[in-house]
């Protein structure tokens, strides 16, 4: 792999996201089929939840346009048998800190939350039967809003108004549609149409995702840095790479890639208010193969290839297997928690799960096999008395315990935080969760770079046929080797013996048979 070739995937790459972006569909809160489910004694459809930043200088706004549900003519029909009645769909807005003000307590009927006012509820006063029950917060701030549709008699289609409900409080906003009638829920009667259009101060990007935006846009200009320093070093001694670091040159390139089509996704969300399917199918697509290669990366690093073994051997189906099976549970779970996804809604927790659990049994795969063939191979470097490469290969282990043991500690508060925050009401720092992820894995992919950083010497930590680490220039640590020092041919036996070590890096063997030196320059008899 050569730096030209490395230049030509690059190009052909970043002319791939740009058509991505251009050919893009997509809408924002679009509803096209959605069904309605019981929840309590209400049926809900869950309309989209973002976080919204409000400010005096700019406007921020949720807009129906067009938003519309149909009825089958049967359950029109049934509605007619019941008493011709208008049924109604009510659409409520609110904040996710007054999520209690939507619904109440059935006293009289068990003390159960109810979303609909039931007969005893009415009785109470306060609400209407078969009505959506929520309450106005103390203060007058006129939330939560609650707008209606009605299936007239006879009719199969109840519209919402096209309506623009401005936001003037900053907080994590989420749209429901209710209605409280048994004619229509049996599945399937009900489907929505139409969109909303959610809008922040900043644009029309969700308010959990905006802080990502110029979050990429560093972690570009860093990958930038980073690939240009190794390609310099790259194309200045370019006879001297080595298999692994052609692998490492493919790794930033992949890295590079992954984090500029996720600037390019997230601006074109925010600039236009459509996320582009196709840029952010690549961005998904880019981050498995980068994951899934950097992975691969420090197992055959930790392996050592091209430093104690030319090849793997037996081993190669194995990381071949284990990285492909990794690429598909890593592909399934990017693309099924971006492409499409619009709101600042969390996954359902099963849907999550059922994607989430194979990559994590094979991350947990990969961090084992790491450590134990990277402790077999410390043990060889030690046993051989390879000094230069001991010494790097301790510095490669040391930034892997720190990353792994950074990985561990932020995979414990993932998890903390995600299961203390049902109502996604901290949703201002969500952000920092994926990006501690991005700086874990860019900061071992510099440690690596910076230990196998093409130079003039890099063939000195290269593996050789005779694991001879003699041809370092100006260098001590390596003169201490176990292996014979003399090649068989000229010694037919050796009685008694004694070895010295010169200054000028010369080792002498004194035997019954001769005197022998071994130098730079080769063996002489004296």
């Amino acid at each position: 792999m050569t730096t030209p070739s490395m230049r030509l995937v690059g190009v052909v790459a970043a002319a791939a996201v740009f058509c991505a972006v251009l050919c893009a569909e997509a809408s924002v809160h679009e509803y096209a089929g959605e069904r309605f489910a019981g929840v309590g004694n209400g049926f809900v459809l869950h309309g989209g939840s973002e976080g919204v930043y409000a400010s005096a200088t700019a406007e921020s706004f949720i807009r129906f346009e067009k938003v519309a549900f149909r009825r089958t003519p049967e359950s029109a029909a049934a509605a007619e048998k019941d008493g011709n009645r208008t049924v109604t769909v009510t659409a409520v807005i609110f904040e996710a800190g007054d999520r209690d003000a939507v619904g109440g307590s059935d006293d009289v009927g068990g003390g159960d939350r109810a979303l609909c006012c039931t007969p005893d509820m009415a009785r109470l006063g306060g609400c209407t039967e078969g009505a959506l029950v929520y309450t106005a917060p103390p203060g007058g701030s006129g939330w939560p809003k609650v707008l209606a549709a009605s299936f007239l008699p006879g009719r199969l289609a109840a519209a919402f108004p096209d309506e623009t409900v401005a936001v003037a409080r900053t907080g994590m906003y989420n749209l429901y549609f209710v209605h409280c009638d048994a004619s229509l829920a049996a599945a399937g009667l009900v489907a929505a149409e139409g969109k909303t259009i959610w809008k922040n101060s900043r644009g029309y990007l969700p308010g959990r995702m905006a802080p990502l935006k110029p979050f990429y846009g560093c972690m570009s200009l860093a990958f930038a840095a980073l690939a240009a320093s190794w390609f310099v070093q790259y194309a200045r001694f370019w006879r001297e790479v080595s298999p692994l670091q052609n692998y490492a040159t493919a790794v930033i390139t992949l890295g590079m890639v992954e984090v500029t089509t996720w600037y390019f996704d997230l601006a074109e969300f925010g600039e236009s208010g459509v996320r582009p399917a196709g840029t952010t199918f690549w961005a998904a697509t880019s981050g498995a193969v980068r994951g899934t290669a950097s992975r691969v990366l420090v197992l055959l690093v930790a392996m050592g290839y091209g430093v104690l073994r030319p090849a793997l051997g037996g081993a190669s189906a194995k990381v071949a297997g284990l990285g492909a099976a990794f690429l598909a549970s890593s592909e399934a779970l990017e693309v099924s928690e971006n492409v499409g996804i619009v709101s600042d809604h969390s996954p359902a927790r099963m849907t999550r799960l059922f994607f989430i659990l194979p990559a994590a049994i094979l991350n947990t795969v990969f961090i084992y096999w790491i450590f134990s063939s990277l402790s077999r191979t410390l043990a060889k470097l030690k046993a051989r008395r390879m000094t230069a490469k001991l010494e790097m290969y301790r510095k490669f282990a040391n930034s892997l315990i720190i990353a792994v043991s950074l990985s561990l500690g932020w995979t414990t508060f993932e998890v903390h935080f995600k299961s203390t925050d049902e109502h996604n009401e901290r949703w201002r720092v969500a952000w920092v969760i994926p990006a501690v992820w991005q700086l874990i894995s860019f900061s071992l992919l510099c440690a690596i770079c910076l230990l196998w950083s093409p130079s003039h010497n890099s063939m000195r930590f290269a593996y050789s046929g005779d694991e001879s680490e003699e041809g370092a220039e100006d260098d001590d640590d390596d003169v201490e080797d176990t292996r014979p020092l003399m090649r068989p041919g000229p010694l037919s036996y050796v009685d008694n013996w004694a070895c010295y070590v010169t200054q000028d890096a010369k080792v002498i063997l004194r035997t019954d048979s001769g005197l022998y030196t071994k130098s730079i320059d080769g063996d002489k008899r004296v």
